[in-house]
C-alpha cells in the first residue's frame, strides 16, 4: 500500500474517532447501561468509538443474505461459493485488501425434496436422478407391497437391513428420518449403506421427518445430485496498521461461513460471519499499532477444513506475527437457556483473546454473563492454539457447560426467525469489538 493511501488511512482514522468524541448521542449511547448489563460501563477511550459504532441490526441485513437469501451454504458447493462472492464484494467496498484461498475439499452427495427441503443423499444410492411417486410410511416392522413407491423410515433400525428390504418390496426410493429422543433434533444425514443400489437413499432432518409423519401420505419429489471435485474458499481481508513505521503484529478476528446440508446456519455461523463483516466496518478507520484481519473460513463443518489450510500455508515468520485469534462461532442464539458467553480455549488457559474479552465485559457491565476461560476445541481456534498462538472461540451456550447448544442446532430450524437474538448479538460485538480494538491498539 503506497505512501498516499496510508495518509489517507491515518486521517481518516483520526476523523473516525474525532466524529465518535464530537457527537454528544453517541457518547451518551456509549456510557449508557447496556441491555443484559450488570452496572453502567466503565470505559476507557478506545472503547468509545467502538461501543458507540457497532449495530446488531446493522449485522442482521448482512445474516439475511447469508441464511435468508442464499440459505445452506455447502463446502465447495455454489452455495458457499455464492456466499464468498457476497463477503469478498461487501469487505472490498470498505476498503480492505480482500484475497480468497482456495482448497479441496470432499465430495459431497445432496438430496432436494419438493424443491423445498435439502437433505443428505447416499453416495451409495443413485445419484443425478429425480423420482416422483407416493410414500408410504414403513412402520413396526410390516413391509407393505412398495412397487412404485418411496418408503419412508423413521428411526429404522440400525444397518442397512431396512433399505435393502423396502427396495426388494419394489420401492424406487428410500426415505430415512430420524426423530430424537432428547430436546436436541436430528440434522439432515447422507446414509451410510454396506453396499450400493439402484434407487435413491436420503436422510431427512427430524423437522422434515415430523412434516411427512404428520402428513401421512402423498407424492414426493426427491432429487439427488453428487458434487464431484470441489474447491472451498477461505476469505482474506487485511487492513495494516495506521503507522507505518511500526509492526507491532496482526490481530485477527474469524468465523466459518459455511453450514451443514440441511441448515441455513444463521447462528452456526452465520452470526460470527456478520459480526466480522460489522466489525470490519466499525474499525477499518480506526488507529492501530497491530495490522488488523478478518478471516472467514469455507468448508469449518467438515473438520475446521479452511483454517487448518489457512494455518498450514503461513510461513514462520508470519505465524510469529499473530497476537490474537478472535473466534465467533454461534454468537446470537435466541434460546432461552443460552444465556452464557463463553470463553472457550483449547487447553482451557487464559491469553491474550479471552483477557482481553473478560476485560471488556468488565468495563461494559456484562461480566457476571462472561464464564471461562474453559477447554473445548471443535471450531476454528485449534489449528492456531497447535501452533502455540493466543486464540479461543466465543459463543453462547447454556449456563451449564459449553456443551449445552440450542436443541435446533445443526438444522433447517437455525433461522434469524427462530434462532437469532439481536441483543445477544449486539453484546457479542461490542465484547470481540473493544477486546479486538484493545489488543490491535496495544504498542506490544
Amino acid at each position: 500500500m503506497g505512501d498516499d493511501l496510508r495518509r489517507r488511512d491515518f486521517f481518516a482514522a483520526a476523523a473516525g474517532v474525532a466524529a465518535v468524541v464530537a457527537n454528544p448521542a453517541s457518547a451518551i449511547a456509549a456510557t449508557g447501561q447496556r441491555p443484559g448489563a450488570s452496572h453502567v460501563p466503565d470505559l476507557n477511550l478506545g472503547d468509545f468509538p467502538v461501543v458507540a459504532r457497532v449495530r446488531a441490526r446493522h449485522a442482521l441485513e448482512h445474516l439475511k443474505v447469508l441464511s435468508d437469501r442464499i440459505g445452506p451454504r455447502i463446502g465447495g458447493t455454489a452455495s458457499e461459493h455464492r456466499a464468498r462472492d457476497y463477503l469478498v464484494r461487501e469487505l472490498k467496498a470498505l476498503r480492505y485488501q480482500v484475497t480468497t484461498q482456495p482448497f479441496t475439499v470432499p465430495d459431497k452427495y445432496l438430496a432436494d425434496v419438493n424443491g423445498q427441503w435439502q437433505a443428505g443423499a447416499s453416495r451409495f444410492g443413485s445419484l443425478g436422478v429425480t423420482v416422483k411417486a407416493p410414500f408410504v410410511e414403513v412402520a413396526d416392522g410390516q413391509l407393505p407391497d412398495l412397487t412404485g413407491k418411496i418408503a419412508f423410515y423413521v428411526n429404522a433400525p440400525a444397518g442397512s437391513a431396512p433399505t435393502h428390504a423396502a427396495i426388494e418390496r419394489g420401492a424406487v426410493a428410500v426415505v430415512l428420518g430420524r426423530i430424537s429422543a432428547t430436546a436436541s433434533k436430528s440434522s439432515a444425514f447422507s446414509p451410510a449403506l454396506d453396499r450400493d443400489v439402484a434407487v435413491p437413499v436420503i436422510g431427512l432432518a427430524q423437522v422434515h421427518t415430523e412434516k411427512l409423519r404428520a402428513q401421512g401420505s402423498g407424492e414426493l419429489t426427491i432429487s439427488t445430485v453428487h458434487h464431484p471435485n470441489l474447491t472451498s474458499y477461505n476469505v482474506i481481508a487485511d487492513r495494516p496498521s495506521t503507522f507505518p513505521w511500526r509492526d507491532n503484529g496482526v490481530v485477527m478476528v474469524t468465523a466459518h461461513y459455511d453450514t451443514v446440508p440441511g441448515s441455513p446456519g444463521a447462528n452456526d455461523d452465520g452470526s460470527g460471519t456478520v459480526l466480522c463483516l460489522e466489525l470490519a466496518r466499525v474499525l477499518r478507520y480506526l488507529p492501530t499499532n497491530k495490522a488488523l484481519r478478518f478471516a472467514l473460513w469455507g468448508s469449518e463443518e467438515q473438520g475446521l477444513l479452511g483454517s487448518r489450510h489457512y494455518v498450514s500455508q503461513l510461513p514462520p515468520e508470519e505465524i510469529t506475527r499473530i497476537k490474537g485469534v478472535f473466534q465467533n462461532d454461534m454468537v446470537a442464539t435466541s434460546h432461552d437457556p443460552a444465556t452464557a458467553y463463553w470463553l472457550l480455549s483449547v487447553d482451557g488457559a487464559d491469553n491474550a483473546t479471552t483477557a482481553n474479552v473478560r476485560a471488556a465485559a468488565q468495563r461494559l457491565g456484562y461480566d457476571p454473563r462472561v464464564h471461562g476461560p474453559v477447554a473445548r476445541g471443535s471450531s476454528d481456534h485449534v489449528p492456531f492454539h497447535e501452533k502455540g498462538l493466543a486464540s479461543a472461540n466465543f459463543s453462547w451456550r447454556g449456563e451449564g457447560g459449553p456443551a449445552q447448544l440450542e436443541p435446533i442446532y445443526h438444522t433447517p430450524e437455525d433461522t434469524i426467525r427462530d434462532n437469532i437474538s439481536l441483543e445477544r448479538l449486539q453484546v457479542s460485538l461490542e465484547l470481540i469489538g473493544a477486546a479486538a480494538y484493545k489488543l490491535a491498539s496495544g504498542a506490544v
